[in-house]
């Protein structure tokens, strides 16, 4: 098993689709890349940290690059600290890597990636310094609370749009 960690936007809205998605075997919403031990009070007032999702994933079943791929369908890699109505360096367009592999193979794709866009690519890619688990009422949000507004209005049509590919 891998990991990797992403930040696109709310995190309840990455997670639930790399639920989804073939290979993952978990996921886990998360801070990372600001001050220790954040909230979701103290991140909501900028301490620094990004709404992430950490994935573990199966390389025999979902490659990064597959990952990747995916990852920018359902956010916009060319917003900096901004997805559609959600605005604040949380939501920053972001990808920690762990090992030096991950990160030659991560700049690579957005090199490439960057040919099919107009705009300048601004997602950071940095190496994994911390993580923190977000509280348990976060996790696997959209799950427990399909029927919410925030989760029909953002979540629901993402969730559509893959699966219509």
């Amino acid at each position: 098993m891998k990991s990797i960690i992403l930040g696109g936007g709310c995190f309840w809205c990455v997670e639930a689709v790399f639920e989804r998605a073939k290979g993952i075997s978990s996921t886990e919403v998360g801070y990372s890349g600001g001050k220790a031990n954040p909230s979701y009070e103290s991140v909501c007032k900028n301490d620094g940290n990004i709404e992430v999702v950490r994935l573990e994933y199966d390389e025999t079943q979902s490659s990064l690059l597959e990952i990747l791929t995916l990852f920018f369908k359902i956010h916009d890699p060319t917003s900096w600290d901004k997805q559609g109505a959600d605005i604040g360096i949380q939501y920053r367009s972001v990808i920690f890597y762990e090992s030096e592999e991950d990160r030659i193979l991560i700049e690579k794709f957005i090199e490439e990636k960057q040919k099919s866009f107009d705009k300048k690519i601004v997602t950071q890619i940095s190496k994994l310094e911390s993580y923190y688990k977000a509280e348990p009422y976060h996790q696997h949000y959209f799950a427990k609370n399909p029927n919410q507004a925030y989760c029909q209005a953002v979540i629901v049509p993402k969730l559509q749009k893959i699966q219509a590919e």
